[in-house]
């Protein structure tokens, strides 16, 4: 199932949950950001993603404790490209916290596309969850500024401050609106 909606400047685009078809457009999209893009999405220098790293990003996503959510947008008709991808992983040893990670392509940089993302993925999460942890780059404000759009937040320096733990409490999932959600006349099924 896929959810229509608009970027902020009206370009329309498609949200659905991320499946195994979307693997071979991960990758490709991840060949596409530039070096520090790809440094601040893992905190370390990944060049390419591997058969593992696929493995974890695509087909463990079981839409359970691994959420994931990709976003086409259509600046041409009938041309979708995949503009970013947003997901959420509960951690084993607490059930109520899990990490989050958004990636935007280069050419869908501030059109509103992370800050959607997020807010659907917010409403996709995984149940029961309340808080989020993850780690940021310090040297990457904006992620930083996105997550405590979502909640109140706690950042600590950690790794001599080259990196912030940050954790984030959420609202309750009933408050939470996706921004930008076009009413459809139904359901898009998302083919592969």
């Amino acid at each position: 199932m896929a959810t229509e909606t608009r970027l902020r400047d009206g370009t329309p685009a498609l949200t659905w949950a991320l499946l195994p078809g979307d693997r071979d457009r991960i990758a490709a999209g991840y060949e596409n950001l530039d070096p520090e893009s790809r440094f601040h999405r893992f905190l370390a220098a990944v060049p390419h993603l591997t058969e593992a790293m696929l493995q974890n990003l695509v087909d463990d996503v079981d839409g359970v404790d691994h959420v994931a959510l990709v976003r086409f947008v259509f600046d041409e008709p009938d041309v979708g490209l995949p503009a970013g991808v947003a997901r959420m992983i509960r951690y084993d040893d607490d059930p109520t916290t899990a990490d989050v990670a958004v990636t935007v392509a280069e050419e869908f940089r501030g059109r509103g596309v992370a800050t959607a993302l997020l807010e659907e993925l917010l409403l996709e999460r995984p149940r029961g969850v309340t808080r989020l942890l993850t780690r940021v780059a310090a040297d990457n404000p904006a992620s930083l500024a996105m997550l405590r759009r979502l909640g109140p937040t706690t950042v600590t320096p950690v790794d001599e401050g080259a990196v912030l733990s940050v954790t984030v409490e959420l609202p309750p999932a009933t408050e939470v609106e996706p921004a930008g959600a076009v009413p459809a006349a139904g359901a898009v099924e998302h083919a592969d």
